[in-house]
């Protein structure tokens, strides 16, 4: 890490401990290479100078979040700083693009719930604070953009938090790529779901960790071309198989065995299993069971996982059966056999076991027996069968057990990935790589050889990444680095898996020889390797060597190697498992080929272990790659402590010492320009104004004598020692500068002590000069005084003698005066107490009589009440049993009353529909019978003129002689002719109305048909049968009223009163039975099915017609024609009802229409008011929508609003729109009330058609209709009175409804759209301009310009979200929103602020600065003044919505944090701010401007213990938006609007409708 240079006395360096790897201390003597130091801890460490490194004293007390903007980058400024970080449970720290993840363990829920995930979903790598979402932030992103797949390699030893960290990437990549909405589970959630059956099956309790991953786990994670999740696969590596049959103590063997042993008692006995130390393979070590763990939890939650990722009972069984025979196979014991180097079974007990192993894999004990005791050799003569001798049938034994298991693992990841299901169109992948780490323990046999070799590749590919970083940069930069020494591992690599030549291959070729042992491989080894650098033996070791690996050396144990490469491929095994009668256990052994399958061959655990890790290594290579390195920071598994040697020892394994190695090759120190001239500007302070930055840091180091340094574009690389040089330089200046202020002080406290001791003298001899004049003048006043004493003694003496004479005087007077007065009062006395006695005595004897008096009277009142009253009594029992037969009596009369009122009424309506259609036709018929009669009339007119001039012409004629009869034959015929012609046209006229009586007769045929077809329809049966339903209820409530009414008439009434009413209900009855009668007689032909749901529904828009009202005594109303009908009418047709109907319902849809358009159209405001609101609003009540059961208008409404405010990007718009639907809700919300009908038939259905009965019953509300609105809803001003509420049906309810969440939706549109608008801005106002650094010189005009300018870009930022409030609040009151909306719009919005101004403080430690904490004051104070300017009625408490950000900002800006207590930063400061909160910021804060230091130690060791001992309290300290809306109905009906309906303009569309006429009626009135 570079030799430290200018270790000069005074000098602040790390020195090594015993106790704490490093402790820092100041240097006090250098002596020829020693340096003499004085720790921190008081003690005297003399150490040589190359083993000692400098100490960066400015370096900030919480660390720095990325260890390359450490000054020393070295192992102890590494271990100070993650130290440091994690006292502050800050468990992230960068190195470069490295994470280093420090184990906390305890839960910090707060740091990965979905609100943290949102800060770092596409922030820059490094702009927040270390974490490990910006790690796959950042790898996500990298995908998307360079269209490569990319990968994250968590690594760590066993403890460290590797599962944990996968886990917690998983969740944000899926959160990233997650698809949402759909059905089932999704890919990322089974690929999680899948890990606790692979922890099952593939950990172990090891000695570092009681659930340490005993395989290597690879989660390929595939994306689409959209960056979403398409499929995932989970890959195994490197499965420890020699655990199944060999355990060291302490460690476990898997868990699935402990939890098989500890299932429920009927599965136990399932399995044939029992107590775990009763098999040989869990035997081995005395650790049974792990703290704080339940087996038999486990086994159910592991079953549960397992019907999760897709295998089902069936298989579940068969897994756990296998799991049952590994462990039987485990206690088969040979002993020597009858022949020669041949075994058999034990005992009886391996017998056993034998079979239940055999019934457990379903397989033929004999062949099982024959294949673990005998081997099967093929020669070119035949097959030969040999004995093992129990050794190897031993390993035999092993060997089987180790190949099942193997199997099953295999098998149960194949099923997990294909219940994932993989996309083979997959664009990209990100791959995550949770794998154990370094290992090296006391004894260090095969697994830690191979474990070792993969954390060996691993650092390779690891070492290349970070040189090619570090490549990156220095041609980022443009700088020469051709020189710099790639530190590289090969030779380890070679050492170990080198073909031919390597340790895996010395090892295999020493298994294939039958009398091979682990002392001879490790002869071969001694020799073979001896001159090997990376090689050693063990001094006085037979089987022992040492390695020495990339994080120090390691001593392996070859006694085992040779048994735990083994690992034969037996035919006999393959055969057995493979003829199992399970299908399970037949599937874990598919058939080999046939060459392959005549005879055992050798397989090498070492060698199949590097071919799995090389293609491990082939995948890596074709990503990019992420590293998390994770460390445990103790060995007790505790929260808060840290070891230092244990953090040293994993950063040694993980890798990140072997990346500061190959950093400090290079140029280990990089500062930017600004930095590095502020830090050692001093060091030549004549060139520091220059502009150039870049000369002024080539100026200051070749000032110096530095050698080798390079310039880059952006930042000054140092070599190792530079950096302690140059800080050795600025010290001396420091020193200086430090003397000559001591030297002005000095003299100034001189100067200062001599002028305090000359105004001490001139004091002294002033007060010595006032004490001798007060001396002189207290001796004349004395002389005075004596004067005055004698003057008042004797004044004194003679008023004495004057006052005792008086006394006397007084004394003598008094008595006598008292005397007199007691001889007065004692006669008065007496006299008084006379005439009490003589009143009292008079007063007894009359009350005496009056009490005697009063009791004989009321005793005689009392008696003779007595009398009267049982006389009463008697008639009241006699009135009593008439009144029940009197009221049996109303009751069958009422109900027989109210049978007939509604039979009346039904047949009576069914008259009156049907006499308008009959007086048409009849009055047509009536026409055509006058003209009839006209032309009869005409002719018989004719016929007697010409009567009457043939008498006049006989009559005139001349007489004759001869009277000669002549007959006029030609008259005659005329009029006998024009009689026939009128007999045939009254023929004629009587065949027409013959065949109109046909033509009717065919039409009431018809008219029939259509009734049973009507009829028949189950849909008119369903609407009639809800209707029955709604008036059952009505009649049932009514019934329940006039029972009530009853009961209580009958207390109340006496006889008379009870016959005179029973006479007025016989002579109702009878008036209702002759009408009853009368209509019944008349002829009826249209029936109520007739009635078409149009007509039905038909809502009271109609004009006026000739109906008047008749009020009955019941209350109900029907309507009765004005004009006398004839009773007797004939047949006429149905068509002009029908029109007319027709006519109603275009008429309605043309007004509704019209109504729409005006919505849409007229965007307007009537002194303050949306016209388009206010004429809705009326035009619904006018047509009493609100009352209707079934209309389509409110649907219009709705579907119109939709329409115009999808997809809106107009602001003002919306704003427009959330003025009109307010304004309307308000005034919905101030009339409407519901009714007990549509609220007990809400769950009926809404569409069923109206009956008779139903517009009888709306008859009586329509009736006012005709005029405008009826009373109560001419006018609304302010809020109506209860009596003003309509009784609203369901429709009006739910368009009600959808009006609020239309409300809602717009206001939550308007507010987000402004949240985005001022989002850019907010992020630019918290961060101080780089430029607004204050330098460590005075009298710099670059710095003051800088300043000026830093503040001129923050207060434009500031300004353009005033704008944006100004803008926003402009439009809303250009369209009159409402005020009390506009308040919470405001205070939602500035809530937003704060919210995202606190977060971005807590989660940038650049902004948790002096000078950013000033900037942020100065915008929050524009923000003040926007609010007063504003005034409460728009703003309303938006300002304290910045609470949270104001009191942090007044911490940041704080002078003399030190000296403040808990008490006060909680309580004054900062009681807004939870303790978490307020320890983030004082541990984060960093005073940039003058240097100051934050909290106290004490402090924040109290906010620690605080937040430790809050056990409830997740110690979360970021906030979250709230989304919500903050207003609900009862807020819109309880604000003040003026709102004046009777004044409101219709637009010229409406004024000019006639059926609007009603807008401008309510006008004028």
């Amino acid at each position: 890490m570079g030799t430290p240079v200018n270790i000069i006395v005074g000098s602040h360096v790390w020195v090594e401990d015993p106790e704490l790897a490093w402790i820092d201390g100041e240097v006090t003597q250098i002596k020829a290479g020693d340096a003499t130091i004085t720790t921190t801890n008081g003690k005297t460490v003399v150490a040589s100078l190359s083993s000692i490194y400098p100490k960066d004293t400015e370096a900030p007390p919480a660390g720095v979040d990325d260890m390359t903007k450490l000054a020393y980058l070295h192992e102890p400024g590494v271990l100070q700083n993650l130290a440091a970080r994690f006292a502050l449970n800050e468990i992230y720290t960068y190195t470069g693009n490295i994470l280093i993840a420090v184990n906390p363990f305890r839960r910090l829920p707060h740091l990965y719930d979905v609100h943290m995930m949102e800060q770092y979903k596409g922030a820059p790598f490094g702009e927040l604070s270390p974490h490990l979402f910006a790690v796959a932030d950042a790898c996500y992103r990298a995908m998307i953009n360079e269209n490569g797949s990319q990968s994250i390699l968590v690594s760590g030893e066993s403890g460290a938090g590797k599962t944990e960290t996968t886990k917690m990437l998983m969740r944000y990549l899926a959160f990233m790529g997650g698809r949402s909405g759909t059905e089932g589970r999704t890919v990322e959630q089974q690929v999680l779901e899948s890990n606790p059956v692979l922890e099952a099956f593939g950990n172990a309790k090891t000695v570092k960790n009681n659930n340490s991953s005993r395989f290597g786990k690879f989660v390929e994670i595939q994306f689409d071309k959209y960056g979403k999740i398409s499929g995932a696969a989970v890959r195994t590596y490197l499965l420890e198989r020699s655990r199944v049959c060999q355990v060291s103590d302490p460690e476990r063997n898997y868990h699935c065995f402990y939890m098989l042993c500890a299932a429920p008692p009927e599965d136990v006995k399932r399995f044939k299993v029992g107590d775990p130390r009763s098999f040989h393979y869990l035997n081995q070590t005395n650790c049974y069971e792990v703290a704080n763990v339940d087996d038999a939890r486990e086994y159910l939650e592991t079953r549960n996982a397992m019907d999760i990722v897709g295998i089902n009972q069936e298989e579940q069984d068969s897994i756990f059966r296998v799991v049952a025979a590994i462990l039987h196979l485990g206690n088969i014991e040979f002993t020597k056999g009858k022949e020669t180097d041949s075994s058999k079974l034990k005992d009886d007990k391996s017998v056993h076991h034998l079979q239940t192993a055999a019934e457990l894999l379903m397989c033929n004990a004999k062949s099982l027996e024959d294949s673990l005791c005998k081997r099967v050799i093929v020669t070119p003569d035949g097959n030969i069968t040999k004995p093992l001798d129990p050794e190897s049938a031993a390993l035999n034994r092993d060997a089987l057990a180790k190949t099942v298991y193997s199997r099953l693992f295999d098998w149960i990841v194949d099923t997990i990935n294909s219940s994932i299901g993989q996309d083979p169109t997959a664009r990209s992948i990100i791959g995550v790589l949770d794998i154990y780490g370094f290992e090296s323990f006391k004894i260090n046999s095969f697994e830690q050889l191979c474990i070792n070799l993969t954390n060996e590749k691993l650092q390779q590919h690891f070492n290349q990444h970070v040189f090619k970083m570090e490549q990156e940069e220095y041609t980022r930069e443009e700088i020469n680095w051709s020189y710099v020494e790639f530190v590289d591992n090969q030779d380890v690599l070679d050492l170990i898996e080198k073909k031919p030549g390597g340790i895996i291959a010395l090892l295999d070729e020493a298994c294939m020889f039958p009398k091979s042992t682990h002392e001879t491989f490790a002869q071969k080894m001694y020799q073979t390797y001896k001159a090997h650098k990376r090689f050693s033996k063990p001094k006085l070791a037979r089987t022992a060597f040492t390695i020495n690996h990339y994080a120090g050396d390691v001593i392996y144990q070859a006694d085992q190697f040779l048994d735990k490469n083994k690992d034969y491929v037996v035919a006999e095994h393959q055969a057995l498992l493979n003829a199992s009668t399970c299908p399970f256990v037949a599937n874990l052994f598919p058939p080999l080929p046939e060459e392959s399958s005549k005879q055992s061959k050798f397989s090498s655990i070492g060698t199949r272990f590097k071919q799995q890790l090389q293609s491990l290594m082939e995948t890596l290579n074709t990503t990019e790659p992420h590293y998390i390195r994770c460390v445990k920071p103790n060995t007790v598994l505790k929260p808060g402590i840290f070891e230092n040697f244990n953090v040293l020892n994993q950063l040694r394994c993980g890798g990140v010492l072997e990346a500061i190695r190959i950093s400090c090759a290079g140029y280990p120190t990089k500062r930017t320009f600004d930095e590095f001239i502020d830090r050692f500007g001093m060091l030549a302070p004549d060139i520091t104004d220059s502009s150039d930055e870049k000369s002024v840091c080539a100026a200051i180091c070749d000032r110096m004598g530095l050698k080798g340094y390079q310039i880059g574009k952006t930042k000054v690389f140092l070599r190792a020692g530079q950096m302690a040089e140059l800080d050795a330089r600025r010290i001396e200046v420091l020193a200086n500068a430090a003397r000559l202020i001591q030297r002005q002080i000095r003299t100034h406290l001189t100067r200062k002590e001599f002028i305090i001791l000359r105004k001490a003298t001139i004091q002294m001899q002033k007060h010595w000069r006032a004490r001798l004049a007060r001396k002189l003048y207290q001796d004349l006043r004395r002389e005075d005084a004596s004067i005055r004493i004698q003057k008042y003694a004797r004044a004194h003496a003679a008023r004495q003698s004057y006052t005792r004479l008086r006394a006397s005087a007084i004394v003598i007077q008094t008595g006598l005066r008292a005397m007199a007065a007691r001889n007065e009062y004692r006669h008065r006395r007496r006299t008084k107490a006379s005439i009490i006695i003589q009143t009292q005595w008079r007063l007894h004897q009359a009350r005496s009589v009056y009490v005697n008096q009063k009791k004989a009277s009321l005793i005689l009142q009392c008696l003779w009440r007595g009398r009267i009253g049982r006389k009463e009594l008697r008639k009241l029992k006699m009135a009593a049993r008439e009144t029940g037969a009197l009221k049996e009596a109303k009751d069958k009369l009422e109900k027989r009353v109210e049978e007939l009122t509604w039979r009346l009424d039904f047949e009576k309506h069914l008259r009156i529909d049907l006499e308008e259609a009959k007086g048409q036709e009849i009055a047509k018929l009536q026409a055509s019978l006058q003209e009839m009669q006209v032309k009869i009339d005409e002719a018989e007119m004719a016929i007697i003129k010409e009567k009457e001039a043939a008498k006049l012409a006989i009559e005139q004629a001349p007489p004759v002689i001869k009277e000669v009869p002549v007959v006029d034959n030609t008259q005659l015929e005329l009029l006998t002719n024009r009689n026939k012609e009128l007999e045939d046209e009254l023929s004629e006229f009587k065949n027409k109305a013959e065949e109109f009586e046909k033509r009717y007769l065919g039409a009431e045929k018809q008219t029939e048909e259509l009734i049973r077809e009507t009829e028949e329809s189950k849909s008119k049966l369903g609407q009639l049968q809800d209707m029955i339903e709604r008036l059952e209820t009505n009649m049932s409530s009514l019934e329940s009223e006039n029972q009530v009414l009853r009961q209580q008439a009958l207390v109340a009434s006496t006889n008379e009163d009870m016959s005179e009413e029973i006479k007025s209900l016989e002579s109702k009855i009878a008036a209702l039975e002759s009408e009853n009668q009368l209509l019944r007689s008349q002829p009826v032909v249209v029936t109520q099915p007739l009635i078409t749901p149009q007509l039905a529904t038909t809502e009271p828009t109609q004009p006026p017609t000739l109906l008047k009202d008749q009020s009955f005594e019941n209350g109900h109303q029907e309507r009765e024609e004005s004009k006398l009908i004839p009773k007797e009418l004939p047949v006429v047709s149905l068509a002009p009802v029908l029109s007319k109907q027709k006519s109603l319902t275009d008429r309605q849809q043309e007004n509704h229409d019209a109504l729409i358009k005006c919505l849409v159209e007229d965007k307007r405001f009537d002194t303050k008011r949306p016209a388009a609101a206010c004429i809705v609003y009326k035009s619904l009540l006018q047509w009493h929508s609100f009352e209707a059961e079934k209309t389509n208008i409110f649907d219009r409404i709705i579907h119109t609003i939709r329409s115009s405010v999808e997809n809106q990007e107009n602001i003002g718009e919306l704003a427009y729109w959330l003025s009109t639907t307010s304004t309307l809700l308000f005034l919905l919300q101030n009339t409407l009330k519901a009714s007990s009908s549509s609220t007990a038939g809400s769950n009926r259905s809404r569409t069923a058609a109206v009956t008779l009965f139903s517009r009888m019953a709306r008859s009586a509300n329509s009736a006012s209709s005709g005029v405008g609105i009826s009373s109560g809803y001419s006018g609304l001003l302010g809020k109506p009175s209860a009596q003003s509420r309509v009784e609203a049906k369901y429709p009006a309810l739910l368009f009600k409804q959808q009006l609020t969440a239309y409300v809602e939706k717009i206001y939550g549109m308007i507010r987000d759209r402004l949240k985005k608008e001022i989002r850019p801005f907010l992020t630019l106002c918290i961060q101080a301009p780089k430029s607004a650094r204050s330098r460590s010189f005075r009298g710099s005009s670059k710095s003051i310009h800088s300043n000026i300018a830093a503040k001129q870009a923050s207060s434009v930022h500031w300004q353009s979200i005033v704008k944006s409030l100004d803008n926003t609040l402009a439009i809303l009151c250009d369209n009159y929103v409402p005020s009390m909306i506009t308040r919470k719009m405001f205070s939602q919005v500035f809530a937003f602020v704060n919210v995202q101004l606190f977060n971005s403080l807590l989660l940038r430690r650049e902004c948790c600065s002096f000078s950013n904490g000033e900037f942020v004051k100065a915008g929050l104070q524009e923000l003040e003044q926007w609010c007063s300017k504003k005034t409460d009625e728009f703003t309303g408490t938006s300002w304290d919505e910045l609470q949270h950000i104001r009191q942090a900002v007044g911490f940041l800006t704080l002078h003399q944090k030190t000296h403040k207590t808990m008490e006060e930063i909680t309580n004054e400061l900062c009681p807004v701010l939870s303790v978490a909160q307020i320890y983030r910021i004082g541990t984060m804060f960093w005073d940039d401007k003058y240097g100051t230091q934050g909290l106290s130690k004490d402090v924040i060791a109290k906010m620690r213990t605080m937040m430790t001992d809050d056990s409830t309290n997740n110690n979360t300290f970021l906030l979250d938006d709230d989304s919500s809306i903050p207003f609900s109905l009862d807020d819109i009906s309880r604000s003040v609007l003026d709102i004046n309906l009777s004044d409101v303009e219709p637009p010229p569309l409406l004024r000019q409708n006639s059926e609007f006429h009603f807008l401008l009626q309510q006008r004028t009135d």
